[in-house]
């Protein structure tokens, strides 16, 4: 057991800790009640001082706190002491590492799909996404269909046909959903052991991924969002930058909320010589991108026929380097020596140390350590707009993605055209295409919220082993949406047959290759069920 000398702390300094911290007497606790400027405030102070967190509160901060009262009610008084000492650390020793320290749950509404890309690009943050597969888009918000209406196009002369359009879309939405209800019925009979309620959510959701790519990129949705102050304030120094008119609205959203929280922590976005020089250096470096770019590759310019994945590039030593990085912690040898040695190997061996470092994984979510990140692969991916919202939400790896727009073509799922759908679908495409080409002259940006999600979207993805095994192995479920499924698959092949990293890919033991299954959520409704009825 471990020896902890435990504080002595009279009894009124008891009882002033007990508000705010989650035990007095064990070397493990939590901070309570307290904004996240003053916890930040806290650790910065702290990570200088000899005391410990809870002495140093007590002789540095509670002279400032508002400790009367209710014992839940947040001591909001120290805001200003916290406030100065984080200036003080942040603005005179540029102690970024404190803006880690302090967190906000925020709650961002009515967010086009064009947005949450947006919102959900930085890897130090958590997200959670309204999902097209729960949600059904016939429904109206405040007598209207849910789509983002861009205030500088409704002010346009293209304002009344571009709301008419949509609307047009929204309808073909919800009058396909019975007609895909009673295919996947007449499809897939209820199993007499399902419940009414497992079997009618796993034929709607079927129904609803089958039509979600009529649904164009300005349908809203809703996304939780937790971040750390430097998160946060990296997320909106991009925003406020970007050319999409919502984002650089909706920074200003977030930022006037997130100061009624962490305000220190985001006092550098609006500052001259700071936040703002920032977001001109981005918007200036983006600008002679695009200009540097159609010198090169003018615009007229047709991409040439490619495969849905491209392995574009991989380390054909990667399975030596792999091996070596597995062993390089067990030695006390310099990493060339070990290479050497794994050089001098036979398949065999190379394979005994793989299966040792892996070990037995009995599900997915038994993943090996970091030695999995010394090997990296790079797809180019040519996908529908829904696969890609699913695919670049896997925030370790690195993303990059081309502007939506519908020269690539789009993807019809069979089953609309089984169910007699198919004319009614390739008509909400074209209505598509023909909005998005009057708005993209004069709003080059805006035009991708006419695009439906069935349209295709070109993006790279490079990402390393052990990020793979867990994208892959996710989403190739048979539970998956069929259109970022197949790119899971395809992925895993060219892993195995193109870079000839077999032992790579045998790693990803729980990648599903078969086909289609019937209802995809219907094992997790029934399980779901299970346990809704066995609390």
């Amino acid at each position: 057991m471990t020896v902890y000398v435990a504080e002595e702390f009279s009894e009124s300094e008891e009882d002033i800790l007990r508000r705010y911290f989650t035990n007095l007497d064990s070397p493990v606790f939590a901070l309570v009640n307290l904004p996240e400027v003053v916890k930040g405030a806290l650790f910065a102070r702290y990570s200088r001082s000899p005391k410990s967190l809870r002495r140093l509160f007590l002789d540095e901060f509670v002279g400032d706190l508002d400790i009367a009262g209710d014992q839940t009610i947040d001591a909001t008084v120290g805001l200003r002491r916290a406030e100065e000492l984080y200036d003080k650390v942040f603005f005179e020793y540029g102690d970024d590492s404190v803006a880690q320290l302090g967190g906000v749950h925020l709650a961002c509404e009515q967010a086009s799909n064009l947005l949450t890309k947006v919102l959900e690009w930085g890897r130090l943050m958590s997200y959670l996404e309204q999902s097209t597969r729960y949600i059904a888009y016939d429904a109206r918000i405040g007598g209207r269909y849910r789509f983002y209406r861009d205030p500088g196009i409704l002010n346009s002369p293209l304002g009344t046909r571009y709301v008419g359009e949509m609307d047009r879309l929204f309808d073909t939405y919800a009058s396909l959903l019975p007609t895909l209800n009673d295919f996947f019925r007449e499809q897939f009979p209820k199993d007499p052991s399902d419940s009414d309620f497992v079997y009618r959510q796993a034929v709607r959701a079927k129904a609803f991924d089958a039509l979600r790519g009529i649904l164009p990129a300005a349908s809203l949705s809703n996304v939780g969002i937790y971040g750390t102050g430097q998160a946060y304030e990296a997320l909106l120094l991009r925003m406020r930058s970007h050319p999409l008119p919502e984002a650089r609205s909706y920074a200003d959203l977030m930022l006037h909320e997130l100061r009624k929280v962490i305000p220190s922590f985001l006092k550098r976005i609006d500052l001259p010589d700071r936040g703002l020089a920032w977001g001109d250096y981005l918007a200036t470096n983006r600008n002679a991108m695009d200009e540097i770019a159609d010198q090169f590759f003018p615009p007229t310019e047709a991409p040439e026929p490619a495969p849905r994945t491209v392995l574009v590039d991989f380390d054909p030593d990667g399975e030596v380097k792999l091996v070596t990085a597995m062993l390089y912690a067990h030695t006390n040898l310099p990493e060339t020596q070990i290479e050497a040695q794994v050089r001098k190997m036979t398949a065999a061996e190379r394979v005994a140390v793989v299966e040792a470092y892996v070990g037995d994984r009995s599900n997915r979510r038994h993943r090996p350590g970091r030695a999995l990140e010394r090997v990296d692969y790079r797809f180019d991916v040519l996908a529908d707009y829904g696969a890609f919202r699913d695919l670049q939400r896997h925030r370790m790896l690195t993303v990059e993605w081309q502007q939506l727009s519908p020269h690539h073509g789009f993807e019809m799922p069979e089953a609309v055209a089984l169910a007699g759908a198919g004319a009614e679908f390739e008509g909400a495409m074209e209505r598509s295409a023909e909005l998005y080409e009057l708005l993209e002259p004069d709003f080059p940006a805006a035009a991708s919220y006419a695009v439906c999600l069935a349209y295709k979207i070109r993006f790279s993805m490079q990402m390393n082993a052990r990020e793979a095994m867990h994208m892959l192995e996710l989403r190739s479920g048979p539970q998956g949406h069929p259109a970022y499924r197949i790119v899971a698959q395809e992925m895993h092949k060219l892993i195995e047959e193109q870079a000839g990293h077999h032992a790579v890919a045998a790693m990803m033991r729980f990648v599903d290759h078969e086909p289609e299954p019937a209802l995809e959520r219907l094992d997790a409704e029934r399980r779901a069920e299970s346990r809704r009825q066995n609390k």
